[in-house]
């Protein structure tokens, strides 16, 4: 196998070994999808990210969690922008330096906000919001080891895709996000008949003063078991509570994984 540089970047976070890891692979035009998806296994990472050649963008990335390819992810999408900036494979030229970037749902757009030489912030605009099938919330909450009564008033369980489908599962507080536990028994069978990806549990209540909403993000095996921080998930998240009437302001600090130290 031919050899391949590549950096493992912490996206969502301001110091090393937070936030959410992603390896980022250049080059990777000679490697076939079994190949892309046993490297993202080995690296057992919520997504790895495959730079190849682009066809309609500026820069083309395919992204791979353990299990299999996603169309869409938003920590994956920062961590490879920050890298190619760090790799000197895109040039900072103003103070918003915009490209974009072709995913499996077509070219998004990303805005490098600089300081100097280096990122200063990186902002993804995720596809127009899709909402999708609604949910019995009942046996969602079962698969997940909880009661009905840790439901969300008056919050509808849906999918809700900005390019990836994720459920959106709105519960009453830290309390129910606590006793959140996966039972892959009953969840598996749930989500074979289901139109999502993996599910975003979360609650009106930030961990901080600065945080309106927290969240936890799960998944099945091979796949991690939950996700450090979500990008598209939580721009799903948004776009659900905007639709649905349940925050009154369009602009939010979301918070997610500080309960796993991330």
């Amino acid at each position: 196998m031919s050899r391949h540089e590549f950096l493992q970047v912490d996206a969502f976070t301001d110091r090393v070994l937070g936030g959410n890891p992603c390896a980022i692979i250049f080059e990777a035009d000679g490697l076939d999808d079994s190949t892309m998806q046993a490297i993202a296994q080995e690296n057992n990472l919520s997504e790895t990210s495959f730079l190849l050649q682009p066809t309609r963008g500026d820069f083309r990335a395919r992204y791979f969690t353990p299990a299999q390819e996603i169309p869409l992810a938003g920590h994956p999408t920062i961590a490879t922008v920050h890298a190619l900036v760090e790799t000197g494979r895109l040039k900072l030229e103003d103070e918003v330096t915009t490209i974009a970037l072709e995913l499996q749902v077509g070219p998004i757009r990303v805005d490098v906000h600089c300081r100097g030489d280096l990122p200063e912030r990186i902002v993804m605009t995720q596809q127009r919001p899709k909402f999708l099938r609604t949910y019995d919330p009942t046996p969602v909450l079962t698969a997940f080891s909880l009661d009905p009564s840790d439901a969300m008033p008056n919050a509808p369980f849906r999918t809700v895709s900005t390019g990836t489908p994720q459920l959106m599962i709105p519960v009453t507080g830290h309390d129910a996000l606590r006793r959140a536990r996966l039972d892959v028994r009953l969840y598996e069978p749930l989500k074979e008949q289901a139109d999502f990806f993996s599910a975003h549990l979360f609650c009106l209540q930030g961990v901080t003063s600065e945080g309106r909403t927290f969240a936890r993000h799960f998944g099945v095996p091979p796949d991690t078991f939950e996700d450090p921080f979500t990008g598209s998930a939580t721009g799903g998240m948004a776009a659900h509570l905007w639709h649905h009437g349940l925050i009154d302001e369009p602009i939010f600090v979301a918070e997610q994984g500080h309960w796993m130290n991330r």
